[in-house]
Parts: C-alpha cells; sequence; structure tokens
C-alpha cells in the first residue's frame, strides 16, 4: 500500500488572477521562481474578446503581499484602439477610441479547507 504524502504547506488562502495573455507566461515563471505553485486555465475577456490567462494560486495567507507584488512587477496596462461609431455623424464613420487594458485583476479569497490527494 502507498503511503500518502501530505503537503508541507498550509493553504489557507487563494488568489485568483486574470491577466492577459502575453503577460500569463513571465507571471506564472516569477511566481513559481518565488516558490508559488500556479494552476493556468484560459479564458477569454469579455468586452474586447481577447484571451487572457485566469491563474489560481493557493499559498499561506502571510504570502499574499508577496505574491501580488510580484504580479504588480511583471502584469501591465496597454492601451489599446476600438473602433466605435461616430455618434450624430450623417454618415456611418468609425472613430478609433483609445480603451486602456490589462494588468492583473485580482481576487484574494479564505480558503476554508485544502487537501491534496
Amino acid at each position: 500500500m502507498q503511503e500518502k504524502v501530505k503537503s508541507q504547506l498550509k493553504i489557507n488562502h487563494m488568489l485568483i488572477v486574470v491577466v492577459q495573455g502575453q503577460d500569463a507566461d513571465l507571471a506564472i515563471d516569477s511566481l513559481v521562481d518565488g516558490g508559488f505553485t500556479v494552476t493556468r486555465l484560459p479564458s477569454v475577456g469579455g468586452f474586447l474578446g481577447r484571451k487572457n490567462a485566469t491563474l489560481m494560486v493557493g499559498m499561506p495567507a502571510d504570502q499574499k503581499d508577496t505574491a501580488i507584488e510580484i504580479l504588480n512587477k511583471n502584469c501591465r496596462q496597454r492601451v489599446t484602439f476600438l473602433t466605435v461609431p461616430m455618434e450624430n455623424s450623417p454618415l456611418p464613420m468609425l472613430a478609433p477610441t483609445p480603451v486602456t487594458i490589462g494588468g492583473a485583476s485580482i481576487f484574494s479569497l479564505e480558503v476554508e479547507h485544502y487537501e491534496e490527494f
């Protein structure tokens, strides 16, 4: 019978982080280098329909600020342009409109129970 190995980490906190696709690899590599375990889920932004990555990062609660610092250094905002119809125009004309996207959206959750098997 194989012996069960328990995780040495006390996982009582989780960050759910949505980052741009182009920032995901660097964010994951930096978190892993910082000693965090990361699960990556593909996702798509609702407003622009662009590829994102949703990262789930479990950790002891006292590591939360360190993880957020790592994400802040590796996920940046960008300006992109959307073409939107001009208001009050007699002809159907489109105007480029700047939109700031990116960075990271971080949801911080307490974990009531964590188990590995």
